[in-house]
């Protein structure tokens, strides 16, 4: 790949990626119903993709039964939003001719994902947010960067040909440095490193379930919203399989610095 194709995409994921980060900075700190009706509006987004990548006539009725169910879950006892998240699901898969089953993963765990994010910033706070972000988006560009710049080995080529060990490295080093950041403001200590580390890794596991998603239904994008970006699936695959895992952690009383 020659020097100027190797970055072509870079101009527009700049632009896009400062856009999405302003506004997205903007609504974390204002937080409350305008957090939680983006976190919604994305989870329809998401599952609107989903719906298309896998071929479903309805996919803009499964986008907006995906986006009530998760405005929903927000403001109902815990014990049923996991139920009314997977009826959306469930609803959405009766579309489905073929590949229920990916598209059953994909699709719950993008809304899942939504739901956990809405969770942290309700019950954890706004530094914890700020901590997530800063993981996957610190994570995902020194990936990007030396990933593009030393090449080499790729991590796992069947479901990500272009994720390279350099690169997977380079990111947990990202999430590593974010952690040293925030072990004081967050009070969570030295412990916070390695977690930083995982929860980067688990949003560069999500990058790669999306991509095997991708792959099967050969596709490059999940859509075209995004410019240099793809979809929203494609922009937002690695904050969803880190605040999975965040929040996981959080149920279990693994998270230092949260009870």
């Amino acid at each position: 790949m020659s020097g100027s194709a190797q970055w072509s995409d870079l101009a527009p994921r700049v632009i896009s990626g400062i856009l999405m980060a302003g506004l997205g900075a903007a609504v974390i700190w204002i937080g409350g119903l305008v957090f939680f009706a983006l976190i919604s509006a994305l989870a329809g987004l998401m599952m609107w993709e989903a719906a298309r990548m896998f071929d479903a006539p309805d996919a803009r009725r499964s986008g907006v039964l995906a986006a009530l169910a998760v405005g929903l879950a927000i403001w109902l006892p815990g014990l049923l939003a996991l139920p009314l998240l997977l009826s959306a699901v469930v609803v959405a898969a009766t579309s489905i001719e073929r590949e229920k089953g990916p598209f059953f993963a994909l699709a719950f765990w993008s809304l899942l994902g939504c739901f956990a994010m809405a969770m942290l910033r309700e019950g954890a706070g706004l530094i914890w947010v700020i901590w997530l972000v800063a993981v996957v988006v610190i994570s995902d560009v020194a990936g990007y960067f030396a990933g593009r710049t030393l090449g080499g080995a790729k991590f796992w080529p069947r479901f990500s040909p272009k994720k390279t060990w350099s690169g997977t490295i380079a990111g947990w080093l990202g999430a590593a440095v974010i952690g040293l950041l925030f072990m004081v403001p967050t009070g969570a200590g030295l412990a916070l490193v390695p977690v930083s580390v995982l929860v980067g890794f688990a949003g560069q596991m999500g990058d790669i379930a999306e991509s095997a998603a991708k792959r099967l239904r050969g596709i490059k994008d999940s859509s075209g919203l995004i410019p240099g970006h793809g979809g929203v699936l494609d922009r937002f695959d690695a904050m969803l399989g880190a605040s999975v895992l965040v929040v996981i952690l959080w149920a279990l009383n693994l998270m230092p610095g949260l009870a």
